[in-house]
């Protein structure tokens, strides 16, 4: 039988340093690679060139969890160097679980926002990192 069931937002858990962050709203991350065309005789490119790898993310968390992050960092969330685990799916519901390690994350910005009308503050927490592990 064919099943087409997509991972949705409930089949996420992240563990950052060791503890599962229940308070996540949001978390985006990637691998980008400089590329430049190389240029010679004529007005085409010869080849496309190939220079570093870069990492990067962004986590949302709502304020509570935000403070459990900064007091592990003794103050600040800048001061914290992670790995996290970004797990994909739900084998109660027969999914292939889909998991990355991403190893080494440093924080950083930590600014907090909140405007007239929220009924809780989310903190966005940009990220860079050293590199993404396939577990699964």
């Amino acid at each position: 039988m064919f099943n087409s069931r997509q991972y949705e937002w409930a089949d996420l858990t992240l563990i950052l340093g060791g503890r599962d962050i229940t308070g996540i709203r949001a978390v985006k991350y990637s691998e980008k690679i400089e590329r430049e065309a190389l240029y010679a005789k004529g007005r085409r490119p010869h080849s496309i060139q190939s220079g570093n790898i870069a990492y990067e993310g962004e986590i949302e968390v709502v304020q509570s969890e935000y403070e459990a992050l900064r007091q592990a960092g003794n103050g600040s969330v800048l001061s914290l160097s992670l790995d996290g685990i970004f797990a994909y799916g739900n084998p109660i519901n027969g999914d292939a679980m889909i998991i990355d390690r991403v190893v080494g994350i440093r924080f950083t910005e930590a600014a907090k926002e909140i405007k007239q009308g929220d009924k809780f503050m989310t903190i966005k927490l940009p990220f860079v990192f050293i590199k993404i592990k396939k577990i699964t």
